[in-house]
């Protein structure tokens, strides 16, 4: 699946960033889209990713694809030079669309390593396996990412 990252690029300088994601779906049209990402990255324990299906912003061609896709909980997700999440794994499959990247960006999936171009691919990762991410370049490495329902 490929997309125009043109159009999805020109959308996203419309979003505030803060921190390093936003919420491009939520549980209710008026939810924070940053707060939730303030202190920790975790659903409440009551909650699931289903409920966070509402669109956010005003930003048609990126809800398309969500909807396309039957996303929840997609988020705007920038990772900083030489860094890395800690290994984990999710309760569903992911949908990433990386937006900035460099080659020395990459996903550890088990005993893979994968680099996913910004090239407009809608990449389906399994991510139920454990994983990392690692930015080991220089500059930002922002994906779109999204659960399935």
């Amino acid at each position: 699946m490929r997309y125009d990252l043109e159009v999805i690029k020109r959308e996203l300088t419309t979003l505030p960033w803060y921190k390093n994601q936003i919420y491009l779906q939520g549980s209710s049209k008026d939810m924070d889209p940053i707060e939730p990402t303030i202190g920790q990255n975790y659903l409440v324990v009551d909650e699931t990713e289903n409920k966070y299906n509402i669109p956010l912003f005003d930003i048609p061609y990126i809800n398309g694809i969500l909807e396309e896709h039957k996303l929840v909980r997609t988020r705007l997700m920038k990772m900083k030079p030489k860094t890395c999440y800690y290994w984990h794994n999710d309760k569903t499959k992911r949908l990433h669309i990386p937006i900035e990247t460099h080659k020395h960006c990459f996903l550890l999936l088990g005993d893979e390593r994968v680099h996913l171009p910004a090239d407009g691919t809608a990449y389906v990762i399994d991510t139920t396996q454990k994983h990392t991410a690692l930015n080991c370049s220089k500059i930002d490495r922002i994906h779109i990412v999204g659960a399935f329902q």
